[in-house]
C-alpha cells in the first residue's frame, strides 16, 4: 500500500485488530464494521479488541449495545461501577439509549427485580390538564422516547408482559413523589426540565439495591424564563458528593446522521456568541461536575 506513514499505521492497525475480533469470534452487527473505522481513524490509541469485547452490553438476546465513542464506554462503565450516574449532553449521543441497555441487561441478570422510567411531563409549556384524554394517553406522548428504546431492545410481547407485571413502570416524574425506589433500576430523562425541588425529590427516591440515571441536555431547557433548571443546580451541588459520577458528552459523541452533528456544532457556536454578547467572558462556560 502507497500513502502516508501515519495513514498506513493506523489501516494496519485496523486490520489486525479487526482480524483478532474475528478470530476471537466477535460477529459484526449491521455498521460496526464502519464503526470500528471511524473509532480507529478518531483514536488511533484505542484497542478494538478491548472496546468491542469488554466495552459492550448484552442488553438481551435481540440486542447488543457497543459504545460508538470512547465517552459512550466511559458513560457505560461509570453506571456499572457508581449507584447514581448523570449523564449530560446534546442530543444523539446516546445517554438515554446506553442507561436502558444497562437497565435491561440489569433487570435479565437479576441484579434489579424492576426498570423505572420516568421524565418530567410537562415540556414545551403544555401542561397536562389542558390535554385532551385519560391520563395514560396524556402521558403517553411524553413517554414515547422511553418505549422506543424498550422495543428495540425486547421483543415486543416481553416488553408488554413486563409493563402489565409492574416490572418495568414508565411514569411521569411526579408519580415518584412520596415513594422509595429500592431494588430497581431507574432512569430519569430530560432532566434539564426539572426543577430544583423535584430534581432533589428524584434523588431522595432512591433505595436500598438501587441505581438512578439521570440524563439530559443544558442546552435545551424547556422551562418558563426564569426557573433555574434542576439539572444545573444538581451539577452545581453534587459535584464534590464522593460516590456519584458525571459523564459529559460533546457534540463529538453525537452518533446520528452526521448532518446531526454538524447542526449541534453550528448551534454550539451561536450560543457561545449570544453569551459572550449578554455577558463578556462567559462564553465556553457551563455548569459541570466532574467526570467520574
Amino acid at each position: 500500500m502507497d500513502g502516508p506513514s501515519d495513514r498506513l499505521d493506523r489501516v494496519e492497525a485496523f486490520v489486525g485488530q479487526f482480524g483478532a475480533l474475528l478470530r476471537d469470534g466477535y460477529r459484526f452487527a449491521r455498521g460496526e464494521v464502519k464503526d470500528a473505522m471511524r473509532l480507529v481513524a478518531e483514536h488511533p490509541e484505542l484497542d478494538l479488541r478491548d472496546h468491542f469485547l469488554k466495552g459492550s452490553v448484552r442488553a438481551s438476546a435481540k440486542r447488543q449495545v457497543v459504545p460508538k465513542t470512547p465517552t459512550q464506554r466511559q458513560y457505560l462503565e461509570a453506571i456499572d461501577k457508581h449507584d447514581i450516574v448523570f449523564g449530560v449532553g446534546p442530543a444523539g449521543t446516546g445517554k438515554t439509549y446506553l442507561a436502558m441497555a444497562q437497565a435491561v441487561a440489569s433487570l435479565l441478570a437479576k441484579k434489579v427485580s424492576r426498570i423505572v422510567l420516568t421524565r418530567p411531563a410537562v415540556e414545551a409549556g403544555e401542561k397536562l390538564g389542558f390535554l385532551p384524554g385519560d391520563l395514560t394517553e396524556k402521558v403517553n406522548p411524553y413517554l414515547r422516547p422511553l418505549y422506543d428504546a424498550l422495543y428495540d431492545m425486547l421483543e415486543a410481547d416481553k416488553v408488554e408482559r413486563l409493563l402489565e407485571r409492574g416490572t418495568i413502570e414508565v411514569a411521569p416524574l411526579a408519580f415518584m413523589r412520596g415513594r422509595t425506589l429500592s431494588d430497581a433500576f431507574v432512569i430519569l430523562d430530560e432532566a434539564q426540565n426539572t426543577t430544583s425541588e423535584q430534581m432533589k425529590m428524584f434523588l431522595t427516591r432512591i433505595g436500598f439495591g438501587s441505581k438512578a440515571v439521570v440524563t439530559g441536555d443544558i442546552t435545551q431547557i424547556d422551562l418558563p424564563y426564569g426557573r433555574p433548571s434542576g439539572l444545573i443546580d444538581a451539577l452545581r451541588i453534587l459535584g464534590k458528593v464522593e460516590g456519584l459520577a458525571f459523564v459529559h458528552f460533546t457534540d463529538r459523541d453525537v452518533v446520528r446522521h452526521k448532518l446531526v452533528q454538524l447542526i449541534v456544532q453550528a448551534y454550539g457556536v451561536e450560543d457561545e456568541r449570544v453569551a459572550a454578547a449578554i455577558q463578556p467572558g462567559a462564553a465556553g462556560r457551563a455548569p459541570a461536575g466532574p467526570r467520574g
